[in-house]
């Protein structure tokens, strides 16, 4: 549970509209390698926030600002349990692109994730199940 409440104590974290950026969300560039003063909090900062938040909590990450890259980490598993990675696609299956987040819960037809980068924070949003990727498990490796 170390990792969801490394996680949830980010909520609530956002960008800030206009030429200014929220040095928090750079942070989670900067801790991750990359160069947070050449990034804006405006760009797409979904597995940045996912990395920064297993890699401070002790666990496998995928040190790639790519939400798919997470497709690579850990293990897959059909029963998901809170905190474990949420890979979803975005535009289409076969895109590049994506999201990630943690694993909240999941209805019938929603899963329920806290992420970085949704409604421009960290905060707990519903995404529909059928854009689900995968449900990947991460090992503890401190």
């Amino acid at each position: 549970m170390k990792i969801i409440v490394k996680a949830l104590s980010e909520y609530g974290v956002k960008e800030i509209v206009g030429s200014k950026d929220n040095l928090r969300i750079l942070k989670y560039f900067n801790e991750m390698g990359f160069d947070g003063s050449k990034l804006k909090d405006e760009t797409a900062w979904c597995s940045a926030y996912a990395n920064w938040v297993a890699k401070t909590s002790g666990y496998e990450y995928s040190s790639e600002l790519t939400a798919r890259s997470w497709l690579r980490v850990g293990t897959s598993t059909h029963n998901p349990k809170v905190g474990d990675i949420v890979v979803f696609w975005r535009e289409s299956p076969k895109s590049w692109k994506g999201h990630v987040g943690f694993f909240i819960k999941a209805t019938k037809n929603y899963v329920y994730v806290l992420g970085g980068n949704q409604r421009n924070m960290v905060c707990i949003k519903a995404y529909p199940k059928h854009r689900v990727l995968d449900y990947r498990q991460l090992a503890h490796i401190e």
